[in-house]
């Protein structure tokens, strides 16, 4: 296998950090929030509406801002991208009310819809056939950075300097991304623009159609347990605050595993691995609340948890950019966007239903009934 150039490397690289801050922003206002509540003199649960917020205009928006934008090349959108997400980041930092922060937010949320729609298309595009595989998992492997480091990090420069220093250091980064891949991103072709008339027939494409409804089942059955993984390591884990950082960081650390077993197996046996990460989320979580009794035993099911999802994520990319036309791939994205969102808010409802309802203890039960589902539909829908 040839290695890859400079100028392949170099805008992959820009890409790869892009995914960083994103994902780091994405997540960041979680470990801030207390802070920021009591700078407006709110509840944390008033000051949680921001996240709440952030996810659904991403849901939203995801599907008409790529069918507004499709007629631009790759790297405009990029760089305008990159400018809207630290204009709102900056924003953010300096909001003077709890309502313009709101705003702020979305134009964040607005930005991450594009980003999240062409990230996975670029980087293949920005390589040749055979490291396609490598340039996702390059992706990927910036978001589990993010779990790893970008949170943690977020939340020690808040409670040192502020929380509001904290979104404007990561305005700053994206400022300087925009200036690092306006000189090294390439002039990539510029596909046929995607028309709203155009919908209907994608979603009669059986294969996404397919990955579109697993996705969401696994979504929603991660998220029906993650979303209260927190509570459930301090109630019926018992783990201390310093081991619950670590498990939580684990995810990320076993992420980066995901993402190398994705560019060493999947294009081998592409339909396998699809299924086997799929069916792997109704395992962890149905080991989630029998491994508990240890700290030993929730480590490895955190670990075995954070490879499944990041492995699950970019294939399921993978298999979008292969069924969709070259001109419908970032919509394509769009949609799987959307989806995924909609599964994680589905996912934090039904949650929260199972823990007022028949304990913390049933979460990862629940979740992984849902998981069963999207195992089985996988099975019975991906084939070669």
């Amino acid at each position: 296998m040839k290695t890859l150039t400079k100028k392949q490397w170099l805008p992959l690289i820009g890409m790869t950090l892009a995914a960083f801050i994103f994902n780091t922003s994405e997540f960041m206002p979680i470990g801030l929030l207390s802070s920021i509540a009591n700078t407006f003199s709110l509840t944390d649960a008033q000051a949680g509406i921001m996240i709440t917020a952030y996810s659904w205009a991403v849901m939203i928006l995801s599907l008409p801002l790529m069918i507004a934008i499709s007629k631009y090349s790759f790297k405009p959108i990029l760089l305008v991208t990159l400018l809207v997400f630290a204009c709102g980041q900056i924003l953010s930092g300096i909001a003077p009310t709890f309502s313009i922060l709101i705003i702020a937010r979305l134009i964040v949320a607005s930005a991450h819809a594009i980003f999240w729609s062409i990230a996975s298309v670029i980087a293949v595009k920005l390589v040749d056939q055979e490291h396609r595989d490598f340039a996702m998992s390059m992706i990927v492997t910036g978001t589990s950075v993010a779990m790893i480091f970008g949170l943690p990090l977020g939340r020690v420069v808040g409670l040192y300097v502020g929380w509001r220093m904290t979104f404007i250091l990561v305005g700053i980064i994206a400022i300087l991304l925009f200036l690092f891949q306006s000189n090294v991103f390439p002039k990539l072709d510029k596909p046929e623009p995607f028309k709203a008339n155009q919908l209907p027939l994608l979603l009669k494409n059986k294969s996404l159609v397919a990955i579109y409804i697993i996705s969401f089942l696994f979504a929603t059955g991660y998220y029906t347990a993650y979303s209260y993984i927190e509570p459930f390591l301090t109630d019926i884990a018992h783990l201390s605050a310093s081991w619950i950082t670590l498990s939580l960081s684990l995810f990320g650390v076993a992420g980066i595993v995901g993402s190398i077993l994705f560019s060493k197996f999947y294009s081998k046996n592409r339909i396998k691995f699809m299924r086997i990460m799929t069916c792997n989320i109704a395992i962890v979580l149905v080991l989630l609340k029998p491994c508990a009794f240890s700290l030993l035993t929730v480590l490895l099911v955190c670990a075995f948890w954070g490879l499944t999802s990041t492995a699950f994520n970019v294939a399921a990319q993978s298999e979008i950019i292969l069924h969709a036309s070259d001109e419908s791939s970032a919509v394509a994205m769009s949609i799987f966007s959307g989806i995924f969102n909609l599964g994680i808010g589905m996912g934090s409802f039904i949650g929260g239903q199972a823990v007022n309802s028949i304990g913390l203890a049933s979460i990862g039960f629940v979740g992984a009934g849902i998981g069963i589902l999207a195992g089985l539909y996988c099975i019975y829908s991906i084939h070669a």
